[in-house]
């Protein structure tokens, strides 16, 4: 077994305190990493608080990991000692079934479906899974991710859930040069997609609550910005836009976007896991519009977005933070207080793990 040490919450009232841990000796097959940093996912704040009903405590959260390969097992080609990788929301998947076979594990028809790098007991003996905000990670060769060494190390981690979540369903919907896309949401899904989006040489349109982020939304490549709250503004975009990809993290009114569609466009919820306002279906009939989902993205992909991001010199805005102030940033979170994604910087959890 391999000791580590990281953060975890036992129930979902008193936050994430110090846990000591051991994880599974590694296999042939498997890449045993030394994480550097981790980002923080609002998706964290909710497994947490259980507020998805499905929480296994002790809960240590992570799923934007980035490392350097400490150890491989006899098997593993693809990576050696020192190399930079990463690892995002999977670490298991059947590798069996349709789903996985055309690299899309994020749907895995398999009996136990895929295994999430945290809060995942899906193993055959039943053992919960450990995140990234830890030391040390062991996980299989196809999950793990190269990243491009010419990328900010540390603004990186985000990609691996931030970025692929909102690339995969831009992709998808064939979104393209001279399209009009519209994003709702600038926040840490939000902020990624308007980068990607604009890289594929999209015109952006940034749908917010928030006066205050019309800076931002430009500066990150947004040629418009609307305040979803004003009216007339969103009169104004009725049937203009191809493509909307929501990234708010929240129960929401999803109608006033639809109205924003041209006829056969498509809004892709990516931001919500809970049930949705009901929909106006005369919007949606009346202009053979679509209402879609999209869960992050395949292993391959997931590849994809970071050797993308690389080609475009893409990364998250972040605010770097030490493991001992992740209960605030879970406040500032919920408050909408971040610019755009906290990381954990490993070196902070190294420490801590020397004190206990």
């Amino acid at each position: 077994m391999i000791k580590s040490f990281g953060y975890a919450a036992n129930n979902p009232f008193l936050g994430l305190h110090p846990h000591e841990f051991e994880r599974e000796e590694p296999g042939a097959d498997d890449v045993v990493i030394d994480i550097l940093y981790c980002g923080v996912c609002h998706s964290d704040v909710h497994q947490v608080k259980n507020e998805w009903k499905n929480t296994v405590y002790p809960c240590l959260p992570g799923h934007e990991i980035v490392g350097r390969v400490l150890s491989t097992g006899a098997a593993v080609t693809k990576f050696k000692t020192g190399d930079l990788v990463g690892v995002g929301c999977m670490i298991d998947s059947c590798a069996e079934c349709a789903a996985c076979k055309e690299g899309l594990e994020q749907y895995c028809e398999g009996p136990n479906s895929w295994t999430a790098t945290y809060n995942g007991p899906m193993k055959p003996n039943g053992s919960n899974t450990f995140g990234g905000y830890s030391t040390n990670i062991v996980v299989k060769e196809h999950f793990v991710l190269r990243v491009p060494e010419t990328l900010d190390t540390k603004a990186v981690a985000p990609l691996l859930c931030a970025g692929i979540t909102t690339y995969s369903p831009l992709k998808h919907w064939k979104v393209s040069a001279g399209q009009k896309v519209g994003i709702v949401g600038l926040g840490g899904l939000g902020h990624m997609a308007v980068q990607l989006a604009k890289a594929m040489g999209a015109h952006v349109t940034v749908f917010t609550t928030s006066k205050e982020k019309e800076a931002d939304a430009k500066r990150l490549g947004a040629e418009n910005v609307v305040i979803s709250t004003d009216k007339k503004a969103m009169t104004e975009q009725e049937s203009q836009l191809d493509f909307i990809l929501s990234t708010i993290p929240e129960k929401h009114d999803v109608n006033p976007y639809v109205q924003c569609l041209k006829r056969d466009g498509t809004v892709v919820l990516v931001g919500v896991l809970a049930p949705m306002e009901p929909v106006n279906n005369m919007q949606v009939a009346f202009y053979r519009r679509n209402i879609a989902g999209s869960l992050i993205g395949g292993i391959a992909e997931t590849q994809e977005v970071l050797d993308f991001c690389a080609e475009h010199n893409i990364v998250s805005d972040i605010e770097l933070i030490p493991i001992e102030e992740i209960n605030k940033a879970y406040k500032r979170i919920e408050k909408g207080d971040v610019k755009f994604r906290f990381v954990i910087d490993g070196a902070s959890l190294k420490s801590e793990a020397a004190k206990a």
